[in-house]
């Protein structure tokens, strides 16, 4: 049966016909939009998507129809996120995003792993002023969502005399532009722009066509030495080669993705795999290639086996390479010998070089909030307002504060200080690594707690490995309230992966720098267990560690069987 786009299967799952059907994504939005109506119908909610949003329910507000109804009444609201490619914005560009979210949001913003800006609980009649703000300050939210590429992620460090970075920054701008889909519903619907006259359909998504990918499409773009960018997860990574100051090309990985599903034979978290070595000035034509690729031969019949990883697992990294050949017209040569070896949070004061600085703020599983003392919102409006700084979104999900004079920088300690927040010298290494996905109440996906457990964890987690002595360790906790990996738990040291209600699976042997997976230790721990299991596999690393290893490589090393016999019960 064809994978074509342009002849989409029939049958279950509906979406392919939904996307054919569109019109390249405009579908019922504009006349559903105008209905007195809370929420969108199912079919548009799909292609919302698209627009950069989701439709959800908030758990938390739901109440029963009655005695004899097993059914429950949503409460329906919307997330936006905005793309930032790159992660490079404004102080403006940061303070509109406070200033929506306030007046149409929850009042928080969250930076996302892939340095989007999310707003949470908006309503189905503010969503037209909301994106026609974001369009004013020079962003969309266009593409951030849905079966397309996704915001590229890339490290955002602000060194100015660096022009390896400035290389890599400069590329990944590049790259969002290139794989942007052209349709012009977006700017119809949203921004009040007329219909363009209607071109030769090919013109219109000359990459995409007309039902675009099977599923989403993520490139990342890092550094032998820094992979704040976790190039290993995604499905595109592009692992900088540079020669005397200079990119050269970039080792090209691929087929890598976080999400499964436990009840679907066949899925699972894998980390890219090395296919080639190309020129810098070849990887935009390599990455048309490999999305034409994927959306030729990607699986549209079954959603939950439709990323990249399973056409390149299913095919084998050699047959892929051979496809890509092809479609791009030339052979590309093994990857050279450069790979990761390091990763940085970039927090704290750095040298940018060129005089000034820049400030890593921590930002707890990048949630920009105020919360009863400690007020980031109201310190981050301060420093805006007062310094204009510009402002990077970390992989991480923390921000950079940069291009700030020697004579400021004690100016913004004490906007931060006297905002309740503690700085990065004061924060412990259990919480600096540590992160969490969004879960309940509005992800649909979620089976139990994650951002909103994950604080009381790591509390704990600090005292018990004071206890232990083991304060100057440094490990990457990552907690998920399902299995679909959204903070990146399978390759971190220690990963929390919700499995139902209040229990959760613990993986562990990954390491901070992505390049390892992690394996299953304990299935099913109730959440207030979670603690006490991994206090006693810290117990055993300090007992059992060579000189110099770290948590992960120590449970790598010893493996699932070992831990499991020593620390049975």
């Amino acid at each position: 049966m064809s994978n074509d786009p342009q002849h989409p299967v029939n049958g279950p799952p509906s979406i392919e016909k939904i996307k054919a059907q569109s019109n390249y994504l405009r579908g019922q939005i504009a006349d559903e939009l105008s209905q007195p109506t809370d929420h969108f119908t199912t079919e548009t909610a799909h292609l919302l998507k698209h627009h950069g949003m989701y439709q959800q329910d908030d758990r938390d507000r739901r109440v029963l129809l009655g005695d004899l109804s097993a059914k429950k009444q949503k409460t329906y609201q919307f997330m936006v996120r905005t793309g930032v490619p790159g992660g490079r914005l404004t102080s403006q560009q940061l303070l509109a995003h406070l200033e929506l979210a306030d007046k149409y949001g929850n009042g928080t913003l969250r930076i996302t792993s892939r340095q989007d800006l999310q707003m949470h609980g908006l309503a189905k009649q503010d969503l037209r002023a909301v994106l026609k703000r974001i369009h004013e300050i020079g962003l969309t939210t266009m593409a951030t969502c849905g079966d397309v590429h996704r915001n590229v992620v890339c490290c955002p460090a602000p060194y100015r005399g660096d022009p390896v970075r400035g290389q890599i920054q400069w590329m990944a701008g590049q790259i969002a532009e290139a794989l942007s889909p052209r349709t012009h519903a977006y700017r119809e619907i949203w921004l009040g722009d007329s219909p363009v006259a209607c071109p030769q359909e090919s013109e219109i998504e000359p990459i995409y066509g007309k039902t675009y990918l099977p599923r989403k499409f993520k490139v990342g773009l890092g550094l032998p030495g820094d992979n704040c960018a976790d190039v290993y997860c995604q499905d595109v990574g592009l692992l900088a080669v540079s020669r005397n100051y200079d990119v050269i090309g970039y080792n090209v990985l691929v087929g890598g993705g976080m999400g499964m599903t436990p009840a679907k034979h066949g899925t699972f978290p894998v980390l890219a795999l090395r296919m080639a070595y190309a020129r810098a000035d070849q990887i935009l034509d390599l990455l048309r290639a490999i999305v034409r690729v994927f959306r030729d031969f990607g699986n549209r019949l079954d959603r939950k086996r439709a990323r990249l990883k399973y056409l390149v697992a299913d095919w084998g990294i050699e047959r892929f390479k051979q496809k890509v050949e092809q479609y791009l017209g030339y052979e590309l040569p093994p990857p050279e010998p450069d790979e990761v070896w390091d990763i940085d949070d970039h927090l704290g004061w750095r040298e940018q070089g060129d005089g000034r600085f820049f400030y890593g703020l921590h930002v707890p599983s990048g949630r920009i909030q105020d919360a009863g003392e400690l007020r980031l919102k109201s310190a981050l409006r301060d420093i805006c307002d007062g310094h204009g700084p510009a402002v990077c979104l970390t992989p991480g999900q923390n921000l950079l504060l940069g291009d700030v004079y020697w004579e400021d920088r004690l100016n913004i300690e004490d906007h931060l200080r006297h905002c309740g927040l503690r700085l990065v010298g004061e924060i412990t290494n259990v919480r600096r690594w540590s992160s969490a996905c969004v879960s309940l109440p509005t992800c649909p996906l979620a089976l139990t707690e994650s951002e909103r457990a994950l604080p009381d964890i790591i509390r704990e987690m600090e005292g018990e490995v004071a206890r232990l002595g083991l304060q100057q360790e440094v490990f990457a906790l990552r907690m998920t309230g399902c299995t679909n990996g959204c903070s990146r738990p399978y390759n971190a040291d220690i990963g929390i992966v919700g499995r139902a209600a209040g229990r959760y699976a613990i993986h562990l042997g990954g390491r901070r720098i992505g390049d390892r997976l992690s394996f299953l230790y304990r299935d099913g721990v109730p959440l207030e267990q979670l603690v006490a299991t991994l206090v006693a596999v810290l117990d055993y690393f300090k007992q059992h560690r060579q000189e110099g290893e770290t948590l992960g490589d120590f449970c790598h090393r010893v493996g699932c069987k070992e831990l499991t016999a020593a620390l049975r019960g």
